[in-house]
């Protein structure tokens, strides 16, 4: 058994040079959630409950439909990134790919889902 110093014993045991980035990408995600959440709720807030007609007329102004399509980018984007490093933790193996996809289909799919439908509205 050779003699190896706790820095030998490190070296390529790192960080995979990415946290940083996803620590950005995160804290960018959460700022902007902080403002587009409220504002979803005071846009939103008014139209619940009217007949389809009239929503259909509420999310054909502009700045309704930005705001709901800019919440459901911005809050799947940051879902994807809190449930990633959660699977990453927690889950090994073959079990942590087949996770790591179906959460990315499922996040895109939920925010293509949430833009096609505002989209549809405002159109």
């Amino acid at each position: 058994m050779p003699y190896m110093t706790d820095r030998k014993r490190a070296v390529g045991l790192g960080s995979s040079k990415s946290g940083t980035e996803h620590h950005w990408s995160m804290t960018l995600s959460s700022v902007g959630l902080l403002i587009l959440v409220p504002l979803f709720v005071f846009t939103f807030g008014p139209a619940l409950g009217l007949p389809y007609e009239e929503m259909v007329l509420y999310y054909s102004r502009p700045f309704p439909a930005l705001v709901a399509g800019l919440t459901f980018v911005v809050g799947f984007h940051h879902f994807r990134g809190g449930a990633e490093i959660m699977l990453e933790d927690y889950v090994g193996g073959f079990a942590r790919k087949a996770s790591l996809a179906i959460l990315a289909c499922l996040s895109y799919g939920l925010m293509a889902a949430g833009l096609f439908a505002v989209l549809r509205l405002a159109l």
